[in-house]
Order: structure tokens, then sequence, then C-alpha cells
């Protein structure tokens, strides 16, 4: 039974509060464990959406803190509402507040964000707005060292994504055949992958021991007991699956197959469920510069020309192959060049080769790349083809609803409209296809557990506040730390999934392809980077954010091709800049509720009548003077004047 019922009201302000501050901590925060994926086009917006509800809520529910600390990193000194305990639901609410109006907001924006740093910005605003002491010394979880983080934390992020790109493109991208290299390299970087985000979701889910408490014998029995028996499950069952599908191109072949095993080297294997089509690997590095009409239009004179050459050819190619008996055409040549298709030939394009003629360049052998197709906005797809009928009709009605629940998922994050961005691209070096496939699956891996560790972890973000109000709500009393009920983790999972599912796609475009050119291998380097970089700074006592070890990573990979112009600095500072505004604003629009709301209903009635009386007296200055001036003293006004109460009136 609560202690203060008289503060109902409040708790159910501050719960809707929860619930935004949770929304907008997954809008944000969840698509920087995704950005790369998606941008890599290893998995859709679709996939990425049904991944991040399952991911984020198993870290919130399953791995989350059962004890959340009520004020993240001891921010504020709590001894300033201990007189007067209900003060204290007033300023976390106001935190809460505060933390999910920024982070929705730089969503909005298309700005990544750390959540830890919005929570943080806003307790210090709340605790300078009450007159609470705020921890700015340097130590674990002062605004120092938040501060110092900003550039902590991407340097060494950068540092080890590109010793990860390098060792990868050193050994395997830029060496002869190398495919070949790449199916004899695949079982070992996945079982290191394993081993190392084992390691990480160990130590960083809440109440784990720390590295020390764990030891160094134990630590490397999970490492090494993760390691190989990732490496058995790789041999036994992952590379008869890719030697099907890439070495086979056997274009029936999906991931639901891999439970087959070794009866995938079978000349005729029993392949339920069999996928459709000839495809059995895309282009991971097709352009995605949406070209405007203007430029659509200059070319139309040679596409005409293309289309009428490219299907001669077609019929000519069609007609050899049904002469010697083959109607996919496909070669055992690593080189080779699938058939065109009508789309192609719509397209006016030819199919790029599958690999480097020569292995080391980076090309693709000569071969016109194929353009990525622009997927149609949500818009187009929903609306638009029931805009002609009533507004009252249940076909336009059920457009709003898919509309609704599935614009978050089906906006194309790929493409862009930037022929300098497209330029930018250019100077990335491009691999094999096959060899980016085959990196595919350890960057999901390492995806879902960056954000299952995501979920775990910063979901007291969230919480945190909500439960010290709700604790002096229950009890009346100030408590260093507060049980988190499952229900309300329950909650939240579901906010961090749903906040993704919904916006997530701003941030995936920021992080994506704005930055550099993605690819399978690079995404890989990327994720693991972070992941690593989150692991050591954890073990030095380093405040860090998964967002800005993310961003710290990228641009290191991208630098891994020898040239600056490989990345949009203008991105980068685009970015950067919205860690440095965090902070301030958070806390700027935390003090200015708690001033707010720190004043007697009364008082705020009396206030608000004298600040209509000076907007709207005849004074010759009052009215010739600056608005800006005018708010100063009105502001001034209300934080000293005393009231019409305190002077007996």
């Amino acid at each position: 039974m609560a202690v203060l019922t008289q503060y109902d009201w409040i708790i159910a302000i501050i719960s809707i509060a929860f619930c935004g501050s949770s929304f907008g901590n997954g809008a944000n925060d969840v698509a920087n464990s995704y950005a790369t994926s998606v941008a890599a086009r290893t998995l859709t917006m679709p996939q990425v959406g049904f991944l991040s509800m399952c991911t984020e809520f198993f870290g919130a529910v399953v791995l989350g803190a059962r004890v959340t600390g009520t004020i993240k990193n001891d921010i504020i000194d709590l001894d300033r509402f201990r007189q007067t305990p209900s003060t204290l639901i007033l300023a976390m609410g106001c935190a809460e507040f505060a933390s999910a109006f920024w982070l929705l907001a730089a969503t909005k924006m298309g700005y990544p964000v750390s959540t830890t740093q919005t929570i943080v910005g806003a307790l210090v605003g709340v605790g300078i707005a009450a007159q609470a002491q705020v921890s700015w010394s340097w130590k674990d979880g002062s605004v120092s060292q938040i501060a110092a983080s900003w550039a902590i934390a991407p340097l060494i992020a950068a540092v080890i994504g590109a010793v990860l790109f390098a060792s990868l493109k050193f050994t395997v991208l830029e060496r002869k055949n190398s495919f070949e290299k790449a199916m004899k390299a695949i079982p070992f970087y996945l079982a290191f992958t394993a081993a190392v985000l084992a390691l990480f979701i160990t130590v960083e889910a809440p109440g784990a021991p720390s590295l020390e408490e764990l030891g160094a014998g134990t630590a490397c029995g999970i490492v090494l007991g993760v390691f190989f028996g990732a490496l058995l499950l790789a041999y036994v069952f992952f590379v008869p699956y890719v030697h099907r599908r890439l070495v086979k191109e056997d274009p029936r072949i999906r991931l639901r197959h891999i439970f087959l095993g070794p009866m995938l080297y079978m000349e005729n294997p029993p392949i339920y469920m069999p996928a459709k089509g000839n495809e059995f690997v895309i282009d991971y590095y097709a352009d995605a510069h949406d070209e405007t009409a203007e430029e659509e239009k200059k070319k139309n004179n040679n596409d005409d020309d293309n289309i009428n050459n490219n299907s001669a050819d077609l019929e000519k190619q069609q007609a050899k192959n049904l002469g010697n008996g083959n109607d996919n055409a496909s070669t055992d040549s690593p080189t080779s060049v699938p058939p065109l298709s009508l789309e192609d030939v719509e397209r006016g394009g030819k199919k790029a080769p599958l690999a480097a003629t020569d292995g080391t360049t980076g090309t693709t052998g000569g071969g016109v790349v194929q353009r990525y197709k622009r997927k149609p906005e949500p818009e187009e797809r929903f609306l638009a083809p029931t805009a002609h009928l009533p507004i009252h009709n249940p076909k336009r009605i059920w457009s709003f609803v898919k509309y609704f629940f599935l614009q978050g998922v089906t906006r194309d994050c790929v493409t862009h409209a930037s022929s300098q961005l497209s330029a930018i691209h250019g100077k990335a070096k491009r691999y094999d296809n096959r060899v980016e496939h085959l990196w595919t699956y350890a960057q999901v891996a390492s995806a879902m557990m960056m954000s299952i560790a995501h979920g775990s972890n910063d979901v007291a973000n969230a919480v945190g506040p909500w439960i010290a109000a709700y604790q002096v709500y229950m009890t009346g009393e100030i408590r260093e730390d507060g049980e988190s009920p499952i229900w309300i983790l329950v909650a939240a999972g579901f906010l961090l999934g749903a906040g993704f599912w919904f916006m997530g796609h701003h941030i995936i475009k920021a992080m994506g392809n704005k930055i550099t050119q993605l690819s399978p291998t690079r995404g890989f380097a990327m994720e693991l980077g972070a992941a690593i970089t989150v692991l050591l700074a954890s073990r030095l006592g380093l405040p860090v954010s998964t967002t800005q070890c993310l961003t710290g990573a990228v641009i290191g990979v991208a630098l891994m091709n020898f040239d600056i112009g490989a990345v949009n600095w203008r991105q980068v500072a685009f970015i950067f800049s919205g860690w440095l505004v965090t902070l301030p604003c958070a806390g700027l629009i935390g003090g200015l509720l708690t001033g707010f709301k720190s004043t007697t209903l009364h008082d705020t009635f009396v206030n608000m009548a004298w600040i209509w009386m000076l907007t709207n007296n005849f004074d010759v200055e009052w009215v010739e003077m600056d608005p800006l001036w005018k708010w100063i003293h009105i502001v001034e006004w209300v934080e000293w004047k005393p009231t019409l109460s305190n002077n007996g009136n």
C-alpha cells in the first residue's frame, strides 16, 4: 500500500514520461546496433524491426537489472531531498520528462545521441534547479568523465575497428583467390566473434561479476569454451551450407537449410521448402544513389539505345543457353556473370561479376555495377493508392492503419539523393560479393548481441528515475537503490523495441551510408570493434556510450580505405554536434521544468497574474523594450520577488 497516496496523479504523469523515455531510448539507441547491418544490406528494415523487438525485450527482462540505482551514477546528492522526500518525486518526474523530450526530438532530427548522457544531463539540470550538489569532480560517472568520453570512446573504437578490418583486409579481402581464403577463415572469425560477445554479455549483464571478480581462469575458460564450441558448429553446419550456396551456386538454398549439415555435400540433398528464383547472392555494392528526375532525363536517350542493344543481347544469350541445354547459364567460374533478366534490361544495366578479376584491385572486373532499386516510401505504398477514396471508406481506413503500424519499418534507409555522397562511396574499394556474403552471418550475430546488451544495460536510463519516484511514493523514504518490479522491465523492454519499430529509421539513415560506404565485412569490424571497446572501457572504468563507440568504429574502418575522402566529414560533424548539445539541452529542459514546478500552485497563479499585468501595462519604457529583455525581467521577478501571498496581500 502506498504511503504518499496524495501524489497518485504525479506518479501517473511520471509513468507517461517513463513510456516516452523508454520509447525514445529505443528509437535512438537501438538503431545503433543495427544501423550498419541495414546499410550493408545484410538485413532489411522489417527484419531488423522484428529482431529488435525480440532482442531488446530479452535483454531488458531476462538480463535487466533487478536492482536499479535511483540516481544514475550518483550525479546529484540525495541529502537535499531527505527532509521532504516528496520533492524527489517531482525532481525525478522532471528528469524523466526532459529525457523523453530530448530523445524524441533528437531522434526526429537524426541525432544519434547517448541515452546515458541524456538522463545524466537531465539530472544535472534538475539538481542545479533544486539547489542539490552536483558531482563535477573526476570520479566514476561524474560529469567531467562523461565529457571526456566524447573523445575517449570514439578514438579507442576507431583504433580497434581499424585493426579488425585491417586483419581481414590483408589476410582475405585483398589476397588472390580471396573467396577460397575466406572459406578457410570464416569458421575462425565466427568462433572469435562468439567468444568475444559471450564475454561481453557475461561482464556487461547487470549484477554480473567484474573481470577482477570473475578471475582470469574463469574468463579464459568462457572464451575458449565458446570459441571451440562455435568452431565445431561452424564446421559441421555452416561450412556445408555456404559451400552449397556459394560454391555450388545453388539458388534453392536458404538459411533454414543450414540444419541439413553434411548432407548438403550430397549431389542431390533433401532440400525442403526450396527457395524460388535464381539469385544465390546479392550485389552488396549496388549503387544506392537515387538520381533526380533531371539526371534521369539527361540519360533517357542513351538508355533507349542501351535497352535495344541489351534486348538483342538477351535474345542471343537465351538462344545460346537453350542450344547448350543449360537453362540458367551458370558456370563454375568465380567471375562468371549471371544471365541478364528482363528487369535488368528494363533498367538498362548489366549484372556485375561476383569477383574482381585480379583479386586485389577491389573493382568489379570492369563490369557495370547494378543500381540499387529504390523502394517506395510508406506514403506511396499505403496512402497514395486510396487517396481518391472518401475518408470513411473501409479501404482508406485500412490503408491508414497499415501506414501507422508499418511506416517505421518500410522506409528506404539505403538509397540517397546526394551526388557528393555517391562520390564518397566511390572511393571505397569493392570486394567479392561472395566473400561479403560470408560475413553477413557474423555481422547479424554481433548486432543481435549488441542489442541484447543494450536492453540489459540502458533500460536503467529510463527505469531509474521512475523507480526513484515510485520508491518514495510507496515508502515515503529515499533509498539509494530500488527494487525493479518485473512488470516495469517488461513494459520497458516492449517500449524499447517499439521505439525502434516506429522511429528508428531516422538514426539508421544517419549512422548508415551517410558516413561511408558500408558492406558486411566492414559492418562486422565496426560492430565487433564497438563491443570490444565497451569491454575494455568497463575494465578501465571509463564511462563510454555504445553510440559513440560505434561512431568511432565506423570512422576507423572507413579510414582503412587510406583515403580521407572516403568519409563524409560533414555527417561526422553533425553527429558530434549532437553529442555536444545533449548534456546542456537535457539539463536546460530538466532545470526549467523543476524551476517551474517548485513553486506552489497558489504562487503560480499569483505569478501568472503579475506577468499578465506587466506585459499589458501601458508604460512607454516597457512597451518599447526589446522582447528578450522583457522576458529576462519577468524571469528575474518570478524568481526573486515575494508573491502577494508572502506579502500578506
